[in-house]
């Protein structure tokens, strides 16, 4: 049976270095985005790579509950078992808690934790069956450190990091291994256009190579959470 890693956002930036880091390793993909084009392009520039590896995706804006359970359904379906799930969707809309935009904090809990929590649920339990996999939650430096016109982003994050601690501590009896990493600046399309030099940030694959880091971990040993930051600090 094919092993199956599920990256979501998974056509730019760190999921997309994410998923070429488990495809290089043999691992076959699912994932998802709002942009089907995308998905197609990442499909056939993977599969030209590595062709014993299976592709599947799904259109899918996990802001959605219902986009979200289509997406588990279809990967619950696909008659592979998930050893690992990444939750990496996520959006950032700055601002401050006081003048931020209506519906702001609402657009960012609903895609960046929500999307996680209910994505996990949806797929946890045959890992916990299995008593194997791991989980790694995409969090943020945003989520230990707060900052102004992070506003309800820093909210999200903070409260993703404490649902991957949650988490960590369930599933400790059912050998699932938890993870949580915080990128600092990483360049991805959020930064397109800033005046910053590309030096002064992170690489996607920086980020995906810690990740394949901590699963490749023995059994006996989990790095439950990851701190990365550009070389010289915080932007």
């Amino acid at each position: 049976m094919k092993k199956l890693a599920v990256i979501t956002g998974g056509t730019k930036g760190i999921g997309k270095a994410i998923i070429e880091g488990f495809a290089a390793e043999g691992y076959s993909i699912a994932t998802c985005s709002r942009h089907e084009d995308d998905l197609k392009a990442l499909k056939d520039q993977l599969l030209t790579i590595y062709p014993d590896i299976a592709f599947i995706y799904q259109q899918a804006d996990l802001s959605k509950k219902a986009e979200v359970k289509a997406f588990a359904e279809m990967v619950n379906n696909s008659g592979m078992e998930v050893e690992v799930l990444v939750n990496n969707s996520g959006l950032f809309l700055p601002g401050q808690v006081h003048d931020e935009d209506e519906g702001a904090l609402e657009m960012m809990i609903e895609t960046n934790l929500y999307s996680a929590y209910h994505l996990t649920r949806a797929l946890i339990k045959p890992m916990m069956e299995r008593k194997k996999g791991h989980i790694f939650n995409i969090c943020s430096t945003a989520s230990i450190t707060a900052y102004t016109n992070g506003g309800s982003y820093c909210i999200a994050k903070f409260a993703m990091l404490g649902m991957s601690k949650v988490l960590r501590e369930e599933m400790k009896p059912y050998d699932i291994r938890v993870t949580s990493v915080l990128p600092g600046a990483t360049y991805t399309a959020s930064w397109e256009g800033t005046d910053l030099p590309q030096e002064r940030f992170m690489k996607s694959e920086d980020v995906a190579e810690t990740v394949l880091a901590a699963f490749k971990l023995s059994d006996r040993a989990v790095m439950e959470e990851v701190l990365l930051r550009p070389h010289l600090g915080d932007l």
